[in-house]
């Protein structure tokens, strides 16, 4: 064989080589980022779920892989990346606030980090902690959010505090309830209390402020302080073609450009505020709670501009709308689970009720489709797993020691799920 015959075949290994490479690594890094669960409805912020052969029956003694105690007391959901997964929790009386790491494969605390000290903490509701926001995370970083208290930026390697914000204070009256989202450069939330009312973007690397915008309803001095307060966590929606990021206040509903915090949209509802449940997307139009006072589920088209309430809400429901929880959405039904007992599924279309049925007692988790299956958790720990579909079919009820009060996450195969005292790993 010549030597340029000898070159021509090594180069074509090699290049075999490199090809073979890329798909490995390509395909390693799928697998990766369907095991993340980033945020507290899931990867794509719709309490959906890719995974396959999940538990339908658990108990204290039966497909637990761990069950690890979480100090003090929070209600953030556990969000994961890698094998890592982070929350937050605080002291009963508000004074002490951590972020706390656990290892997704052996339930092994890695980070114990107290971040804040509060001398005088705001009073809260008997139901909320000091540690409810549920963290942002992404590749080598976890943004801790504690409302009024502050928010940091950690490396989850080292544990490391990158940077931090106590400076956006505000009145929640009630202790604190929004969390965090990334986009891009920016980490977003929202500053809804009593005494001022608007929504934020930070740069994530810095800390630094990148945007803010005052809450557009014109009304909120004519209101007592508890009417302008709302716990909502914002979503983003493609809408023709545009991302936007789409966000619940007191008394009113909004549309942003995430980029600038240009405001596209608004939805007034009035007297209605307190709301926790976050905006759900599907089948083109945005399904949102509007709170206490005048609870209703609005379906609205996001394709107009400007106050759109008596142009693009397509329906409304009132009876046993949640509060705290948010509904799900699944192929043209919405499924929902009220803060007292009720489960209903209604036409994603119309809003006609298709069933209604009672279930545990009180909820604050988000239901969760996963495997084929919704789960719905209750804050005494029993989760009922029902059949999706026009008819109501239980398939299983379980029950944990103490309540659940977060989200559960999914990764590889199992679920993760955060009682009052401590994190479970189950799975078969």
């Amino acid at each position: 064989m010549s030597l340029d015959s000898v070159r021509r075949t090594l180069s074509s290994h090699f290049h075999l080589t490199l090809t073979i490479f890329g798909v490995v690594l390509s395909l390693h890094s799928a697998l990766l980022a369907d095991d993340n669960w980033p945020d507290y409805l899931g990867p794509n912020q719709n309490g959906h779920a890719q995974a396959n052969n999940l538990p339908i029956s658990w108990s204290e003694t039966e497909n637990v892989t761990f069950k690890t105690e979480i100090h003090d007391r929070g209600w953030s959901s556990p969000l994961i990346w890698g094998n890592q997964i982070w929350m937050t929790t605080a002291t009963a009386d508000g004074h002490k606030m951590y972020a706390v790491c656990v290892d997704k494969n052996t339930g092994k605390i890695l980070h114990d980090i107290h971040l804040f000290d509060v001398e005088e903490p705001q009073e809260i509701n008997s139901v909320n902690s000091y540690a409810s926001p549920t963290v942002a995370i992404e590749a080598g970083h976890v943004y801790a959010y504690f409302g009024t208290y502050g928010i940091a930026c950690l490396d989850t390697k080292s544990g490391k505090v990158l940077w931090q914000r106590r400076d956006l204070v505000l009145e929640h009256m009630e202790g604190p309830g929004s969390s965090p989202v990334i986009f891009e450069d920016l980490l977003i939330f929202h500053c809804d209390g009593t005494d001022v009312q608007y929504i934020i973007a930070l740069n994530k690397k810095t800390g630094k402020t990148a945007w803010k915008n005052q809450r557009s309803f014109p009304h909120y001095e004519d209101l007592i302080p508890p009417l302008r307060k709302a716990y909502s966590t914002p979503v983003f929606a493609k809408i023709d073609g545009n991302t936007q990021l789409i966000s619940t206040g007191a008394q009113a509903a909004y549309g942003y450009e995430p980029q600038t915090g240009k405001e596209l949209w608004r939805v007034d509802f009035k007297k209605a505020w307190s709301v926790g449940g976050r905006p759900t997307v599907g089948g083109g139009l945005v399904y949102l709670a509007t709170g206490y006072g005048g609870k209703s589920l609005l379906a609205i088209d996001p394709t107009g501009r400007g106050v759109i309430t008596d142009t693009h809400v397509k329906w409304s429901i009132d009876r046993n709308v949640p509060n705290r929880s948010t509904p799900l959405y699944h192929e043209g039904l919405i499924y929902m689970v009220s803060d007292k007992t009720f489960a209903t599924c209604l036409d994603a279309k119309t809003g006609e009720q298709i069933w209604i049925e009672r279930l545990g007692r009180e909820f604050d988790a988000s239901p969760l489709f996963a495997d084929g299956r919704i789960y719905f958790f209750d804050r005494d720990g029993e989760t009922t797993v029902i059949e999706p579909g026009r008819k109501f079919k239980v398939l299983a009820k379980n029950q944990l020691d103490n309540g659940l009060m977060g989200s559960a996450a999914v990764s590889d195969n199992a679920l993760f799920l955060r009682t009052e005292t401590h994190l479970y790993r189950i799975e078969k």
